[in-house]
């Protein structure tokens, strides 16, 4: 009887768990698409939500690992909120120590704030980190095919990291660059996911 219950317990905890992860990643989504027709301060309850329903939340629906709290820090950047900002990408960094966007804007974060050489560290480890990722899944992943398929998000990477390796660095073009960089990311999550279904449909109306 005992053990029944335990059974019991466990199968319970782990529908919340699953019911809880779902409702995460609905409130990110939800987030996101106000995020990116630029409605930032409509967003920002959504990914507040998020990461008090699951705080370590990371992204399912796409292979860039993003977390909950990133979203968060970027929502508040947007809005101009920087200490927020900071805060919240300091704890998305805390619990997925890969979180390459959480990097680059927490990069920018202290590039405002005048943190030349601190800056200058996470904003590069962060363009590397999305550079080696692109790389990684182009070569070694299905779907990688559909990511940046014309490498001009690589390209800039390049561009920007070949700026901040420079003697007179730019803080404030690079901050710029690194923007379009993040704004870009976040498009190519949606377009790649369209061209990858939209592939997947001509494979099913042409079987071999």
């Amino acid at each position: 009887m005992r053990k029944l219950s335990s059974l019991a317990l466990f199968a319970a905890l782990v529908f919340f768990s699953g019911c809880v992860g779902y409702q995460a990643a609905s409130e990110v989504q939800t987030g996101r698409q106000a995020l990116l027709t630029g409605k930032t301060e409509a967003a920002l309850p959504h990914f507040q939500r998020a990461v008090e329903l699951d705080p370590n939340y990371i992204t399912d629906f796409t292979p860039l690992r993003e977390g909950a709290w990133t979203y968060v820090g970027r929502a508040y950047y947007d809005t101009g909120k920087f200490p927020e900002a900071r805060k919240a990408l300091e704890q998305a960094l805390s619990r997925h120590n890969d979180d390459y966007l959480a990097r680059l804007y927490l990069g920018m974060i202290l590039a405002r704030g005048g943190d030349r050489q601190q800056s200058l560290k996470e904003m590069q480890a962060g363009l590397r980190g999305i550079y080696d990722w692109l790389e990684y899944i182009t070569y070694n992943t299905y779907y990688g095919y559909f990511w940046d398929p014309l490498r001009e998000i690589r390209s800039e990477i390049q561009k920007t990291l070949t700026m901040t390796s420079g003697r007179d660095i730019d803080l404030q073009r690079l901050v710029v660059d690194a923007e379009w960089l993040g704004k870009k990311m976040e498009e190519e999550i949606d377009l790649a996911k369209r061209d990858e279904i939209r592939e997947r449909g001509r494979a099913g109306d042409n079987p071999p």
